[in-house]
């Protein structure tokens, strides 16, 4: 069976339109106003972090996890045309029931919504877990929200019939 012998760590990602860059504290500023719209919040509950709060965040994140078993892999979404950060994708990865498994999320801000560019980044983060010794990429999904459900089927995601905190659970097995 799979296990991570190492924490893995996030590491640049490019597509075409993205610069996927590995989180860093200095990074809440702006990402503070792009996460700051309560919409955001709909499907996942919660309120908008203040730039101060989210720096906190930001340094618990990159300090990484206190399990040497999980890794916590974070990146910000940086759009090359516009040369700003329109968002987040995100790895954890422990040891799941068939192996090595990432529980991945993606959040863009309500500005650069409807563009694409969660499926870009979210497919792009699969790709580069591909490369890693994950076997399993999931995704818990609220059975209402739409938009997520459609960036995880183009990920390769499908639903199962299990639930997670009143979210389903899509997952793909990578190998």
């Amino acid at each position: 069976m799979d296990r991570l012998r190492e924490p893995l760590t996030a590491t640049d990602i490019g597509t075409k339109r993205l610069e996927i860059l590995p989180l860093q504290v200095e990074f809440a500023d702006e990402m503070a106003a792009v996460l700051g719209d309560p919409a955001l919040h709909a499907f996942i509950g919660g309120a908008p972090l203040s730039a101060r709060e989210l720096r906190e965040r930001y340094g618990r994140l990159v300090a990484g996890s206190p399990d040497p078993a999980v890794s916590w892999c974070n990146w910000v979404l940086r759009i090359n045309s516009e040369e700003c950060l329109a968002g987040t994708v995100q790895a954890t990865v422990g040891l799941g029931d068939d192996g090595l498994e990432a529980e991945i999320a993606w959040v863009v801000g309500v500005p650069w919504q409807g563009r694409g560019l969660a499926t870009e980044a979210a497919l792009a983060l699969v790709d580069w877990l591909g490369q890693q010794p994950v076997r399993t990429v999931v995704a818990h999904i609220h059975p209402d929200h739409a938009a997520s459900a459609a960036v995880a089927k183009a990920c390769g995601l499908a639903p199962t019939d299990r639930m997670h905190d009143g979210e389903v659970r899509w997952q793909r097995t990578l190998r």
